[in-house]
């Protein structure tokens, strides 16, 4: 299984995806499947938490599974709402968001763990039940009102995006969730918009970094396993 592919449910956008991001190929060494669930906005999943989402998300899992794929992510960290109906739709791995990682990176440090969100204001105790998270010391900082990402992320005004611009919001809300919270042990990026900039938090906070790549990744790896030594 050594090339086996992995499927990714996507919502509809239409904005540049810079390597790093999920949906552009050159992020992975491995086959990558994607699934664009059509009407699945970045407004409807992450702000309006649009409960009718449910059943077109079930069925992209499904065709995934059903073109080969040996595992599944998603590509809006929101997306976790879903995660138990998700994952029983489907007889291959599925992790729907990269906030699943959370319980695992507190453990790793017993300290508070940032959180880097598309919308803070949108992020609920439903969010983070449904992966067991909700009594964990979480800091959460969004980009809602980055004129950058909103304008083109939340919004879709335009397709075109100005990654320097990005890069100075993403730097902008990682250097104050670092002035309020000290202590972060790590960070997990929800967005998966952001990862193209984990470098950069990385280099700005000095601490473990965690988002949907590094989970992708990961499944790919469990169900890839070779003989060592060869």
């Amino acid at each position: 299984m050594s090339d086996a592919a992995i499927g990714v449910l996507c919502l509809q956008t239409s904005f540049d995806k810079i390597p790093g991001h999920i949906r552009n190929p050159a992020t992975f060494d491995f086959p990558v499947v994607y699934r664009v669930v059509e009407g699945a906005t970045p407004r409807r999943l992450v702000r309006e938490a649009d409960p009718t989402l449910l059943e077109p998300f079930v069925t992209a899992a499904r065709d995934l599974q059903a073109a080969g794929v040996a595992g599944i992510t998603g590509a809006c960290g929101f997306l976790v709402l879903f995660q138990a109906e998700l994952a029983a739709a489907v007889d291959v791995p599925l992790w729907s968001s990269s906030l699943i990682q959370l319980p695992m990176v507190h453990r790793m440090t017993d300290r508070t763990v940032g959180l880097l969100v598309a919308d803070e204001r949108a992020l609920s105790p439903r969010h983070l039940a449904a992966i067991g998270a909700h009594d964990l010391p979480v800091a959460v900082t969004g980009m809602a009102d980055q004129p950058e990402f909103r304008e083109v992320m939340l919004e879709g005004r335009r397709d075109r995006l100005d990654v320097d611009r990005l890069a100075a919001e993403v730097d902008d809300r990682v250097d104050a969730l670092a002035r309020t919270h000290p202590d972060l042990g790590a960070l997990v990026i929800e967005c998966t918009d952001l990862v193209p900039f984990a470098h950069r938090i990385q280099a700005r906070l000095g601490v473990p970094v965690f988002d949907i790549v590094t989970l992708t990744r990961m499944l790919h790896a469990s169900v890839t396993r070779r003989p060592y030594g060869r």
